[in-house]
């Protein structure tokens, strides 16, 4: 068993060594062809090189020719443009020359004609000093057989000749007012005319006093106190004077602010209904009163903007708004007047193609200069300008209430929109009171202006001073004297009177006969 064992272990190692020796044999030969298949790519490798070598350098031969070839081209052409350049300096400068020359015999030529036009001027001035000695002694001829000196004549020519100019002139300005007053008014007119149709107007006639009904005369004697203290006190906390007098069952309240007069006479009606009345009641009743106002105040502001469809107005000028209802101007009530502009200036916007909201916004507010919590010295269009711009109203509306009575230049048209509607509301008959005085001084103003000019015998102001009749005597002015003074009249009452609407002037020139038959 044992010898079995050496025997099969003699086998395999027998069988191993074979098989490395095997192997040894073959990695031999493998090693051998490896070597030569290395040889043989060494050599194809170096083959391959020369060939891509020779290639590389025909190639690098043939672009440096290419390049070359293509330098020549370009140094050609190069030789060819400075050689054009050339050709064409050359052809300027022959051209030069020629100007140069032709130049020479110019100024050759000029210098001829100078000195022909020097003796012809001389020659000139020796004929014209002859003229003028004939000239002169023709003048002296004039003279002595007119009996006029040259400046006297010359005076007497050129009078006549702006006489003749000033009818002229007044001829055609008359022609071209009565054409723009034909062409221009006919729409104007149709403008206002339906503007002020289409809104209905409210005249209001307000004080600078109020009255104050009481029951009986008992009740002065309450109203005035022990030693007057209820009454000063009253006129303290108010800034109203009130008057008591012999006037039965009535108290006189006067006051040139409204809003105080109605603060006084709400605050008397409460201490009266109520029957107490001492100091301490009235600061009380006074204080509560002035509170009310300013509610309904805001209230009255708010009301007007929803009723005019203004909106986004700031508080502060809704609240000047209403401060307009306790405001009169001229005595026409400063809210309805606002109101009624407002109104006027939308209709007049919307036939004039502007925007109406705009027109309206600033109707409203052309007047809130003139109940502004203080008074400063400025006029109130500035002011209420100076207002619509602190509360950033647009600068539509902001020219317009500063250009309403001119006191700054007009930059749309809504300013004269809002002038026009502002002037027919405050116009119109019935719409403010004018003081008799002034109404009667006004008219006197306008004879004795009439009456100031030569020639005139009598002027009547008619119709409430809208028409000033000029009678002239005839053998003193002629028609187109009469017409001149028409219009020199007009054109005076324009620049130096303030009056409602306009004036018509009417110069009357008769010439009368008379013979008796005996």
């Amino acid at each position: 068993m044992m010898s079995v064992v050496l025997a099969l272990i003699f086998i395999i190692v027998a069988l191993i060594a074979g098989i490395f020796t095997g192997f040894y044999i073959a990695n031999s030969k493998l090693n051998k062809n490896l070597q030569i298949q290395k040889e043989n790519i060494l050599k194809e490798a170096e083959v391959k090189a020369e060939a891509i070598k020779q290639q590389k350098i025909l190639e690098t031969k043939e672009r440096i020719l290419q390049l070359k070839e293509e330098h020549d081209k370009k140094v050609q052409e190069r030789n060819q443009q400075i050689l054009q350049l050339e050709n064409k300096l050359k052809t300027k400068d022959s051209e030069l020359s020629k100007k140069i020359e032709e130049y020479n015999r110019k100024e050759k030529e000029l210098e001829a004609l100078k000195n022909q036009a020097k003796q012809q001027i001389e020659l000139y001035q020796h004929k014209l000093e002859d003229v003028e000695k004939k000239q002169k002694q023709q003048i002296e001829m004039l003279e002595k057989i007119a009996g006029l000196s040259a400046e006297e004549a010359k005076a007497k020519l050129i009078e006549s000749i702006k006489d003749e100019a000033k009818t002229q002139a007044m001829s055609y300005i008359k022609e071209i007012t009565e054409e723009a007053k034909m062409t221009a008014n006919k729409e104007a007119k149709k403008i206002v005319i339906q503007t002020i149709q289409r809104i209905a107007t409210e005249t209001a006639i307000e004080n600078s006093i109020s009255v104050f009904h009481i029951e009986n005369e008992e009740m002065k004697g309450r109203i005035i106190g022990r030693e007057g203290r209820n009454i000063r006190t009253l006129e303290a906390l108010t800034g109203v004077e009130i008057i008591i007098d012999d006037t039965p069952d009535a108290i006189t309240l006067s006051c040139f602010d409204p809003v105080r007069r109605e603060i006084a006479r709400l605050a008397l009606h409460q201490l009266v209904t109520d029957g107490r009345i001492h100091p301490g009641r009235i600061e009380e009743v006074v204080e509560k009163t002035k509170k009310l106002i300013e509610e309904e105040i805001i209230e009255v502001g708010k009301r007007t903007c929803i009723d005019l469809g203004i909106h986004g107005l700031h508080p502060e000028l809704i609240r000047m708004v209403g401060r307009m209802k306790y405001r009169s101007s001229y005595g026409q009530n400063l809210l309805q007047h606002s109101r009624e502009v407002a109104n006027l200036c939308a209709v007049m916007a919307a036939e004039l193609g502007l925007n109406p909201k705009i027109a309206k916004r600033a109707g409203l507010l052309h007047d809130i200069g003139k109940v502004p919590d203080e008074e400063p010295e400025l006029p109130h269009a500035i002011l209420g300008m100076k207002l619509a711009e602190k509360y950033k109203e647009r600068p539509e509306v902001v020219n317009a209430i500063g250009a309403h009575h001119d006191e700054i230049e007009m930059t749309t048209l809504y300013a004269p929109i809002v002038q026009v509607c502002d002037a027919i509301s405050g116009a119109r008959p019935g719409a403010r009171r004018e003081i008799a005085e002034q109404y009667i001084k006004r008219l006197n103003d306008l004879e004795n202006l009439a009456m100031s000019y030569e020639g005139v015998e009598k002027s009547y102001a008619i119709q409430a001073g809208r028409e000033l009749r000029v009678i002239v005597a005839a053998d003193k002015l002629s028609d187109k004297q009469a017409e001149e003074l028409a219009f020199t009249l007009s054109q005076r009452i324009q620049n130096e009177m303030t009056y409602p609407g306009q004036v018509k002037v009417t110069v009357i020139r008769e010439v009368r006969a008379s013979a008796i038959a005996k």
